[in-house]
């Protein structure tokens, strides 16, 4: 439910004065103006929303698809098996956590392939993402069509983006806990934070896809920003454990098209941000070091590479976003 404080910023964010001045305030409905992609904005400091904007599409209390930022998302869950002991470690392999998933011609070495390497995004695999998706997505098996793909790097070396890469991890998760992604979803994530977790797309064989279409309200990304930046905890409850945030917080593979570091299924940025990123411009943010909670939707039906509109948000994070705390 949308706080009042939240609704005061929302409806006349000048009433916001005690937290930003208006010269902030001026430099950040600059910026949000000259980004017609953007559509709504929350910023919190500690346990302060300071902004609280939706200038265009649906609002901040309708679901809105938060793509790829479900990575992270998946990331979030691997970290709560392994601390229920569902999974023995990040360094398992597939063979030993979901052996029933490998298909009879899967890649030589894929068995092998860790957790690590799928919540990295190394797992090693031709990428199923950019020109690959379409025909990985309208295969007969998702898990069956990315296991058998060639090995392209060693699983544990570069970073390879691809969807298929955690939707293999959410379909391990789903086999090592006996518990589909959705209720994991829901019962580790949704009822601690009391946020909705409605269904998404599912693969043909029922598995829930790892890495994309999720759906949350700008609201409930916000608190899942809040978790983050937080250490694992939310209202007082360790919902991931510390050791958890602070390992996704390692970069262990560096991106080749925005150059962010890559850890448990976060970006990370070189000026303190955690992030998670969406196609179209869907961006769950953490800066620890700031005090600072951001969550921003944006039209998904456009774009938002790198070096256009999410190198635009980049700036908007990193200039009158940072510049409030």
């Amino acid at each position: 439910m949308t706080s009042r404080r939240t609704f005061i910023c929302t409806a006349a964010s000048a009433l916001c004065l005690p937290y930003i001045s208006s010269a902030q305030t001026d430099d950040l409905q600059s910026a949000i103006d000259a980004l017609p992609q953007l559509h709504s904005l929350q910023i919190s400091r500690g346990n302060d929303t300071l902004f609280a904007q939706a200038p265009r599409g649906p609002g901040l209390d309708r679901l809105a698809n938060i793509k790829s930022c479900s990575k992270s998302l998946v990331a979030l869950l691997l970290g709560a098996a392994i601390d229920r002991g569902d999974v023995e470690s990040v360094n398992a392999p597939l063979s030993e956590v979901a052996p029933n998933i490998l298909p009879s011609n899967a890649t030589t070495g894929a068995g092998d392939i860790t957790l690590e390497d799928l919540v990295t995004l190394r797992a090693g695999l031709e990428r199923t993402s950019g020109p690959n998706y379409g025909a990985w997505v309208n295969s007969g098996n998702w898990l069956a069509n990315a296991l058998s793909r060639p090995m392209v790097a060693e699983p544990g070396g570069r970073m390879l983006y691809s969807t298929g890469s955690t939707h293999i991890l959410g379909a391990a998760l789903s086999e090592a806990t006996g518990k589909s992604l959705l209720a994991q979803a829901r019962e580790r994530l949704g009822d601690p934070l009391g946020i909705e977790m409605p269904p998404w797309t599912r693969d043909p064989q029922g598995y829930y896809m790892g890495g994309n279409n999720m759906a949350l309200r700008p609201t409930a990304m916000l608190k899942i920003a809040k978790l983050m930046r937080d250490h694992g905890q939310y209202e007082g409850e360790q919902v991931i454990a510390q050791s958890w945030i602070a390992a996704s917080t390692v970069p262990y593979a560096r991106s080749p098209w925005s150059g962010l570091g890559y850890g448990y299924g976060w970006f990370l940025s070189s000026s303190g941000y955690t992030l998670a990123r969406g196609y179209g411009g869907q961006i769950i943010a953490s800066h620890q070091a700031r005090n600072l909670a951001v969550a921003i939707t944006s039209d998904p039906n456009q774009p938002a590479r790198s070096g256009g509109y999410f190198g635009d948000l980049m700036r908007l994070l990193e200039g009158p976003v940072l510049a409030l705390a």
